[in-house]
């Protein structure tokens, strides 16, 4: 005969809830105290929703209590300040008012035969009068 796992339904021998005993009269002062000093709190913190009656609050320490659900009200946002336009003119005819820039040229008597490339890039000029230094710039060590 094999044995089997037995789960976790089979660890108590009884299924039924205990009754609550009765409160002696001291208690139930006690309770009460401690049912008003619970209300003054959530009124001094603004937790108003927070407050129960008696019975909920016997509820809420045994563990039984369910909140009642509030209604969400729908997210209304209020109109916020718009101050009135004004309709001004622009100048021109709406293309635009900037004048377009010349383009540029080269205009000198210096020929250019182009940009050398130093030490850490930088660019230097190269021009047909000035060859010795392209030869320099050339022999440079790297």
């Amino acid at each position: 005969m094999t044995m089997q796992l037995v789960g976790p339904y089979m660890t108590t021998t009884s299924y039924k809830k205990r009754k609550q005993k009765q409160r002696t009269k001291n208690q139930q002062l006690q309770f009460e105290k401690q049912h008003r000093e619970y209300n003054k709190s959530m009124k001094r913190i603004g937790a108003h929703s927070q407050m129960m009656t008696i019975d909920e609050y016997d509820l809420y320490v045994r563990g039984m209590f369910k909140p009642k659900k509030q209604e969400s009200k729908p997210y209304v946002p209020k109109d916020n300040y718009k101050r009135p336009e004004q309709k001004v003119p622009s100048l021109g005819d709406g293309i635009g008012s900037a004048p377009v820039k010349e383009q540029m040229t080269y205009s000198g008597e210096r020929q250019l035969l182009g940009i050398a490339t130093m030490h850490k890039s930088n660019m230097v000029p190269i021009f047909a009068d000035r060859k010795e230094e392209a030869k320099e710039i050339a022999s440079m060590r790297r």
